[in-house]
């Protein structure tokens, strides 16, 4: 039977493997995507139509705990700057959320705990109750707002606009995604957009369009929660290990003033005693 560091090896081996994965199923997406864009029906699918924002829903991605430093506040701060007026909504995925806009009067829609697992059907939930209200016209923009991880000492804030669906969008979170180096590393070139003027898709183009496009959405929400995890992970190690280092300088500190004043009342006590016998 393998030992459970053989076991957490294998984790972070397949969880690494997993976002690479991740990283090609979404540029492979976005390039098909991309050869369709000659398809007249892309233009008019409901889930790529602009019109005119009057009506926003953020989904705003925080922990359910604190002691991680600013992760929280960033995302909260992020959230405040985008919304530009006072009809905006929230999905809130985190306690930390949902406890900030209710309090401020914000309309929050949806509350999701931010649990370490992420499962499939949680982001299948999330996208289909981001699409319902986008294309019943209830919101007339869905954004995503997290913590995007750069390093373990360093984390930012990042807004991705969901709805109406862009591949420009995507190209950034593919960015994110994709590594510096390497074989699956991101090209300079970026996603082409090669129009075609005649292209036959089967079973149809609005079907074809129907399957792709949420899963296209679901690449926004999964990625956002993976570096919303790992952000929060890091800052709360970060923040944990500055705790520590204060606690001990600290400790450090009251053991020399407590040996100080120790020192200073048992020379007091010697010299009363020399004093007495004089």
């Amino acid at each position: 039977m393998a030992s459970l560091k053989q076991i957490k090896t294998k984790i972070r081996s397949v969880q690494k493997t997993g976002t690479v994965t991740k990283a090609m199923e979404a540029v492979s997406a976005a390039k098909m995507l991309a050869r369709a864009l000659g398809a007249r029906e892309l233009y008019f699918h409901p889930l790529v139509f602009r019109r005119p924002v009057s009506r926003e829903l953020y989904i705003a991605i925080t922990s359910d705990k604190g002691l991680a430093g600013s992760l929280n506040s960033g995302v909260l701060r992020a959230v405040l700057a985008e919304a530009s007026n006072s009809n905006a909504s929230i999905i809130a995925i985190g306690r930390k959320a949902s406890d900030f806009f209710a309090g401020r009067g914000f309309v929050v829609e949806a509350f999701h705990p931010n649990t370490d697992e992420i499962s499939a059907e949680l982001v299948q939930e999330i996208v289909t109750e981001v699409s319902n209200r986008f294309v019943s016209g209830a919101v007339d923009s869905v954004k995503i707002v997290y913590q995007n991880f750069i390093s373990t000492f360093e984390q930012r804030p990042a807004v991705r606009t969901i709805f109406p669906l862009s591949l420009v969008e995507l190209e950034k979170v593919v960015a994110g995604i994709a590594p510096a180096k390497g074989a699956f590393s991101r090209s300079e070139k970026g996603i082409a957009f090669r129009a075609v003027r005649s292209y036959t898709v089967e079973p149809g183009e609005r079907e074809v369009l129907d399957a792709i496009l949420p899963r296209l959405a679901g690449i926004f929400v999964y990625h956002a929660l993976l570096e919303s995890q790992a952000s929060e992970h890091s800052a709360r190690m970060v923040a944990m290990k500055s705790a520590s280092d204060k606690s001990e300088e600290m400790a450090h500190s009251l053991t020399l003033k407590f040996n100080k004043a120790r020192q200073s009342a048992i020379t007091r006590e010697v010299s009363e005693i020399i004093s007495g016998t004089i």
